[in-house]
């Protein structure tokens, strides 16, 4: 694959995008790598994980215990359902990681509906996308709300 190819990038943002929406955990886990992490700062040009506070800084570990929390049929998430809808637009390359991954930014609209209240999110995505044959697996997402040092209620789905 040509790692300039924007168009198979967006058709896997959006395929991401429309996993989170359904919502299917399982499915959306697959498209990271082993070593794969989602990050969303709990400042405005954070820079990094580890040392500063974060809404969410996981690896596959806490993706799965997510995971296995959000599909448990007792749990509170389930009873009323989630509903979720994604739209992402301005999808760029911006070139490649250290390691060789595509680096792509994009932004993004989350409109979440929850125990009848509608909570909308926007902001920028970095994502670090690994070549997989004829198409890609994340191995780093960031995701930069526009109002991160807001406080916000529990995230019951990943944005």
């Amino acid at each position: 694959m040509n790692n300039t190819d924007i168009k198979a990038i967006e058709q896997f943002l959006y395929r991401e995008a429309s996993l989170l929406d359904q919502p299917d955990l399982d499915s959306w886990m697959q498209l990271y790598t082993e070593d794969g992490t989602y990050w969303m700062p709990a400042a405005e040009n954070q820079p990094d994980p580890l040392n500063h506070i974060s809404h969410i800084y996981d690896d596959r570990v806490m993706m799965e215990i997510r995971r296995r929390n959000f599909v448990h049929p007792r749990a509170a998430s389930k009873d009323p359902a989630v509903r979720c809808s994604h739209l992402l637009g301005n999808i760029q390359l911006q070139g490649e990681t250290d390691v060789g991954d595509l680096r792509v930014t994009s932004n993004f609209h989350v409109v979440l509906w929850y125990r009848d209240e509608q909570r909308v999110f926007a902001g920028t995505c970095e994502h670090h996308l690994a070549p997989q044959g004829e198409s890609f697996q994340i191995r780093h997402k960031r995701v930069n709300l526009i109002n991160p040092d807001a406080p916000q209620k529990s995230l019951i789905v990943y944005l």
